[in-house]
């Protein structure tokens, strides 16, 4: 997909976020209670978001993207960085003054379920928003309205969460989150709930709401297809730290990281041949703890493309190796050259079987 209404090509992104950490403290004791340490969940992270585009921010579960999206929102306050929306630092922002920029930023959460106060009817839901904001006008009109926009009939308006399917009470959700005619949407696994049919017309009305209204997205997933469909800007994220960012197409065309080489070769292709034959990185052991992180890369411990130098002391920036590909990877254009060779131990000890099995 490309930017929709609203892009800003070449002037300053709408959200731009600055080296920004969320560092969770880890206590000790009962009566004197101290902080031993801290589970850095957000880790020192630069990412932009122009205007009327989508950008996706993709990564194993617990490397930080959730709690990305709500530092951004300060529904989570950032340990230190900088977060900036339309020109203004939200950090230098009081309790009013934040709430009333909200209105312009939004967030459709993971579960439509838990995000959606079962005591409450959907017409209570959707105006809910509006009274907290003060929004004069017609209410039941402006509900009817974003039903309609969600496609859901205006009898919803009277029923309850518990009433309806999994994609339905998604659609009320985003139908919450553009109550207020945001600016930008924080849409954090807006489908990885649902079944994978429902998904592609979750995935199809954020789409059609963006062109219609020129919203700015920041799609948080670990599912690389969908990201890959609805993104013009990815961002892999890994333990904390952003390790490739580059356009929708660079990027499954070409990753440059090996922790995204292997993501890719884990998505099954739709054809037996090619998948029977290709092959596969997998990566040895578990994501190192986040109150732990490994020294120099954080992703050395699991790295099948791992030197012996550098890898283990020195931390990788996140620099571009072409343009508009930013890769934080000390031996990135050596690994995509072919000069760097992974480890015999890295590839799928079953991919020979498969090939060698008559179909």
């Amino acid at each position: 997909m490309t930017a929709g209404a609203g892009a800003t090509t070449g002037d300053a992104p709408l959200l731009a976020v600055h080296d920004l950490e969320v560092h969770f403290p880890i206590t000790s004791g009962i009566i004197l209670e101290r902080q031993v340490g801290a589970v850095r969940a957000v880790d020192g992270v630069d990412l932009a978001v122009p205007g009327g585009a989508t950008v996706g921010l993709v990564g194993e579960s617990g490397c930080g993207k959730s709690t990305l999206g709500r530092a951004v929102l300060r529904l989570v306050e950032p340990t230190a960085g900088r977060v900036v929306f339309d020109g203004t630092d939200l950090q230098d922002l009081g309790p009013e003054e934040m709430r009333r920029i909200r209105r312009r930023m939004q967030m459709v959460f993971q579960d439509p379920m838990s995000s959606l106060d079962p005591r409450q009817n959907i017409s209570s839901i959707l105006t809910e928003p509006l009274r907290v904001h003060g929004i004069a006008g017609d209410r039941s009109a402006r509900v009817k309205e974003l039903l309609d926009v969600v496609g859901l009939p205006a009898s919803a308006a009277s029923r309850y969460p518990h009433e309806f399917s999994g994609g339905q009470r998604q659609r009320i959700g985003i139908a919450r989150a553009i109550a207020l005619e945001p600016e930008l949407i924080i849409a954090d696994e807006p489908v990885s709930a649902l079944d994978v049919s429902i998904q592609a017309q979750v995935v199809n009305l954020l789409e059609e709401l963006q062109d219609r209204l020129g919203l700015t997205y920041l799609v948080i997933a670990h599912d690389l297809a969908v990201v890959r469909h609805i993104s013009d800007v990815v961002a892999v994220m890994y333990l904390g730290t952003i390790v490739e960012r580059a356009s929708s197409e660079d990027l499954y065309e070409q990753p440059y990281h090996p922790y995204t080489i292997a993501l890719m070769s884990a998505v099954p292709i739709p054809d037996p041949v090619v998948e029977d034959t290709r092959e596969r990185l997998l990566l040895a052991g578990d994501v190192p703890s986040p109150a732990d992180p490994p020294s120099g890369c954080r992703f050395h411990t699991r790295c099948p493309f791992r030197q012996p130098t550098r890898c283990d002391d020195e931390r990788p920036a996140l620099r571009e190796v072409v343009s508009g590909h930013a890769v934080a990877c000390h031996w990135a254009e050596a690994i995509r050259a072919g000069r760097i060779s992974p480890s015999a131990s890295a590839f799928d000890p079953n991919a020979e079987a498969r090939r060698s099995t008559p179909s």
